[in-house]
């Protein structure tokens, strides 16, 4: 099958996240192993998701991973041209749900798998396939770590999000909590006989909002998404709930900002306490433009000069292993979440081109390069 067949099939599975993307690993899976490739999976604690993991070529180190993920954000309250799981081609365009983000770069990779198996491959080529990367990357950590207890380690990762086939080298990271203030109700006739909740989590909102520009280099933003408290005007509030998330540059800016809400709970007043629950983590990406990668993956056909990319990946996860990483792949961010999804079909023919280099690079030997 070439590209556009697997990816019409794979559009065809409804993997929005909150749903259950195993009947799409299972058809990868027997895909992937009948064309001869070692395959494993991970599944999350319920048994309703699972990651993919797939080597072809030689069990030694020195190979490299080609990530992308699996789920598809909502279709939901769009306006569709035709069926959102169901590939429609119209002007040299794809549309489907997740035909860009990122099941066009999966397809490609699934095709390029025979191909690479015809080769005397000198170093493994590692196809890594996410689950809920959309709501959070919170597959990934586990595909890694399934990867560095089973696989020799990899030389480089490239993670295959829409770029139109360019370099991304960094990408700010984000992370998102919940923090419940917990007080004491009285009536409010004499507040001092209870602890409201709701002034020291607006206290709380007023700190977050400097931390951007406290960071010092305008790099770090912060958001507060959601605010709920208190239950009638004569009561002392005895809950107060913030939603809220920062995408700090790096992992100095990530340090800064956890140390500054630590410092403000350790001066809560007298009978308030606060409870904060992580919500989502994406890790930043920080790539030098001189590295190996960069250079591998500009001799695969990468496009230079580098992309700014304002999204995140789980290309910050592979990093923090230690595995070098950085983002290239086919197609466009602004076409994904939107309705009408597409990918243009000279896209995927460039993924096509990139992916045969894969094959030949990892035909070369090693120690000759």
């Amino acid at each position: 099958m070439d590209t556009v067949e697997i990816l019409r099939r794979l559009v065809a599975f409804d993997t929005t996240s909150r749903r259950s993307n195993l009947d799409l690993v299972n058809w990868i899976a027997d895909y992937l192993d009948g064309a001869g490739a070692r395959v494993r999976l991970t599944s999350d604690a319920s048994g309703e998701k699972a990651n993919i993991l797939a080597t072809i070529g030689p069990d030694e180190p020195g190979g490299i991973v080609l990530s992308g993920h699996t789920d598809v954000v909502p279709v939901d309250d769009q306006d569709w041209a035709s069926d959102p799981f169901a590939l429609a081609s119209r002007d040299g365009r794809l549309h489907g749900r997740g035909a860009v983000d990122m099941k066009g770069f999966v397809a490609a990779c699934l095709a390029a798998v025979p191909g690479w198996r015809a080769r005397e491959l000198r170093r493994p080529i590692h196809l890594a396939l996410s689950y809920d990367e959309e709501v959070g990357c919170l597959g990934v950590p586990l595909l890694i770590a399934d990867m560095l207890a089973h696989c020799p380690p990899p030389a480089l990762a490239i993670i295959g999000e829409p770029t139109q086939m360019r370099i991304g080298l960094n990408h700010r990271g984000f992370y998102g909590y919940r923090s419940v203030f917990h007080g004491r109700a009285a009536h409010s006739s004499d507040p001092r006989l209870g602890a409201s909740a709701i002034e020291p989590a607006a206290a709380f909102v007023a700190a977050l909002a400097g931390f951007g520009r406290q960071d010092g280099r305008g790099a770090t933003t912060v958001n507060i998404g959601k605010i709920a408290g208190g239950s009638a005007i004569n009561i002392v509030p005895e809950r107060c709930e913030v939603v809220w998330e920062f995408r700090p540059p790096d992992d100095t800016a990530v340090g800064f900002v956890l140390a500054e809400v630590e410092g403000f709970v350790a001066g809560l007043p007298d009978g308030v306490s606060v409870e904060t629950l992580p919500l989502a983590r994406v890790l930043p990406l920080d790539c030098a433009a001189d590295s190996p990668v960069v250079a591998a993956a500009r001799g695969l056909g990468g496009l230079w000069p580098p992309l700014a990319m304002p999204f995140g990946t789980e290309a910050g996860f592979f990093q923090q292993a230690g595995i070098p990483a950085l983002v290239c792949g086919p197609g466009s961010i602004a076409q994904a979440h939107q309705p009408n999804e597409w990918i243009a079909v000279i896209e995927l023919a460039a993924a096509d081109r990139f992916l045969a280099r894969v094959g030949d690079w990892a035909a070369v030997d090693p120690s000759s390069t």
